[in-house]
């Protein structure tokens, strides 16, 4: 098991056997739910101690009700929210003809089964085929969403290198999409052909636009997606959702070779292979070890480094007072780097990373020097 510093500790003990919670005192609640809020998972720990309370009859302390039915409100408020963006969707791409597939959060709220129970949710993340993206932003931008990026280098940056168009906002509901066409920049080391994981995906009931990707290709995107961030503020939560899969997932027989078929079979087996053994060092997560081994033969040898799930259990500690350090900077700097290194060419990110820096310092002298109104 990997230490995630004393406080993250006691909150993954507390996802994993909520009974523990029986045995706290009052400032050990008041650092958990503090830890859960930064590490964005107060509604997931709320929903599990819902449960527990109800269940087995476990009275939940009065000072820590008011916050955890705060968290349930505004966690059921989210999921309402993202299920009316997709019943937009369907009516905005609707006529097109085009698969709209749902990943991540969306993915866990339109997916049968109860994923994502008490989760925190953000952008609208969906794919469509490339060749239909044209089609999908005109029908967008008619329905009321604007590009959020307005620089004409980041325009370019992505609509030529990366796996999705700038996001998108929507002029009356503030909500914001991200239109990805494949799930990995196209500069990036690893390929995957996003045809597979749309091919396979299956239709959301009472919305025949939108389809939701295979409980594979479903845990295989989160955890691809969390390997190759940078920024690891929501990290903690996204290993969390990889485990509620994973526990989720397990008991169906046919489950794990169909994980790693289509990990192997689409380029992925070494981000699999990493999320999964940063999963099971994290929460204990269910995974068989002759997965492990067969996807550490499939996977490039950057992804089998021993020291990685350490590094990213230093990178995953939360901003609090007790867990901060040294070495948790040290990690999220080594991150960040690698991230960008999996995702283009050196000489392709030192230019980016050139660019980038030269416009902020430029932005900054310009606000500098402009005259106050």
């Amino acid at each position: 098991m990997i230490t995630l510093g004393a406080e993250a500790d006691q909150l993954v003990a507390v996802l994993r056997a909520p009974a523990q919670a029986t045995a706290l005192n009052a400032a050990q609640w008041s650092s958990l739910l503090a830890t859960a809020r930064a590490c964005n998972l107060i509604g997931a720990l709320a929903d599990k101690l819902q449960t527990l309370a109800e269940v087995h009859s476990f009275p939940v302390p009065p000072s820590a009700t008011r916050h955890l039915a705060g968290a349930l409100q505004l966690a059921a408020r989210q999921r309402l929210s993202v299920q009316w963006e997709a019943h937009c969707l369907q009516r905005a791409l609707g006529g097109l003809g085009v698969p709209v597939v749902l990943l991540k959060g969306a993915a866990y709220v339109m997916a049968p089964g109860g994923l994502g129970r008490g989760r925190m949710f953000g952008d609208i993340d969906v794919l469509v085929p490339r060749d239909a993206l044209g089609n999908v932003e005109s029908a967008l931008m008619l329905d009321g969403w604007v590009s959020a990026k307005t620089d004409a280098y980041d325009q370019h940056y992505y609509r030529q290198w990366m796996h999705e168009i700038p996001p998108m906002t929507h002029i009356r509901r503030g909500t914001v999409i991200d239109v990805h066409h494949t799930i990995l920049p196209l500069t990036a080391r690893n390929a995957p052909d996003p045809a597979q994981i749309i091919a396979r995906a299956t239709p959301v009931p009472g919305l025949p636009a939108l389809r939701v990707p295979t409980p594979e290709d479903l845990l295989i995107h989160s955890v691809t997606h969390l390997v190759h961030e940078g920024e690891l503020h929501n990290g903690l939560r996204d290993l969390h959702d990889i485990d509620s899969m994973l526990r989720g997932y397990d008991s169906e027989a046919a489950f794990w070779g169909r994980l790693v078929s289509n990990a192997a079979g689409n380029d992925l087996a070494g981000p699999v292979l990493l999320g999964l053994r940063l999963a099971h060092a994290v929460f204990d997560s269910p995974v068989p070890e002759a997965v492990l081994l067969t996807l550490t033969g499939a996977a490039a040898p950057r992804w089998r480094r021993s020291w990685l799930p350490e590094v990213y259990g230093q990178a995953l500690r939360p901003p609090t007072r007790a867990d901060a350090g040294a070495s948790a900077a040290a990690a999220r700097s080594l991150i960040y780097i690698r991230s960008h290194a999996l995702r283009m060419p050196l000489p392709m990110l030192l230019r980016h990373l050139s660019i980038k820096a030269w416009k902020g310092l430029t932005h900054r002298d310009a606000e500098a020097t402009t005259p106050p109104h």
